[in-house]
């Protein structure tokens, strides 16, 4: 069997710590999406319970067509002669144009809207989501490509803690969900950012274990 892959030699690319940061920013909005959306709908509409369940669902079946969608504009680009490079980024970026528009919602005052705003983001998150995770795998060989899952993992977990931290924070201090609307929608461009200038290219990467002198 090939040796492994030493955890070092991942770490030391850029390209690893772009994946990871990425992932944080992106899996920040996503939980505060995720945990939030309810308590927002009753706050800001006043729904009752049984109302609310009638109408929260959309947009979370709303993700599930998007981690279906990323993917196929992906591999259709690849198709028609598209590079990896290109094929990747295109689709991120067109998922991460989705988000910002839940800065939209603040002026809002129809729930139908909301519901749909809301769902064209967690379209986008999703869409998102699944491309970021296929990434590692255009990259690295895939003996490390657990371990370098399971980092970017970590960062996705991390945003969604610092994140729900601050939003907490803000809640805690009177604020209204504005703001946290605000950095919500703009997290994915920011991660976006991150990925074309971190990774300029995909391209794999150089693995081999960096010699130590004697």
């Amino acid at each position: 069997a090939p040796p492994a892959i030493p955890l070092s030699a991942i770490l030391r690319h850029r390209e690893t710590w772009a994946f990871i940061i990425a992932k944080f920013l992106s899996d920040g909005a996503w939980y505060f999406y995720l945990f939030w959306l309810p308590k927002f709908l009753l706050e800001a509409f006043h729904l009752d319970l049984k109302t609310a369940g009638k109408i929260g669902w959309i947009p979370y079946a709303a993700s599930g067509v998007g981690c279906l969608c990323g993917g196929t504009l992906s591999s259709w680009l690849l198709r028609r002669g598209a590079s990896i490079n290109a094929s990747r980024k295109l689709a991120l970026g067109a998922s991460a144009a989705l988000m910002p528009w839940v800065m939209l919602v603040p002026q809002m005052h129809s729930v139908g809207w909301v519901i749909a705003i809301f769902s064209l983001a967690f379209f986008g998150q999703q869409s998102w989501s699944t491309l970021v995770m296929i990434l590692p795998t255009d990259m690295i060989p895939k003996r490390a490509v657990g371990t370098l899952a399971g980092l970017v993992g970590l960062g996705g977990a991390m945003g969604g803690v610092v994140l729900g931290q601050v939003v907490g924070y803000l809640r805690d201090h009177g604020s209204s969900f504005t703001p946290v609307l605000l950095i919500a929608g703009s997290l994915h461009l920011l991660a976006f950012a991150v990925i074309c200038l971190g990774i300029p290219r995909l391209h794999t990467l150089d693995l081999t274990p960096a010699k130590t002198s004697a």
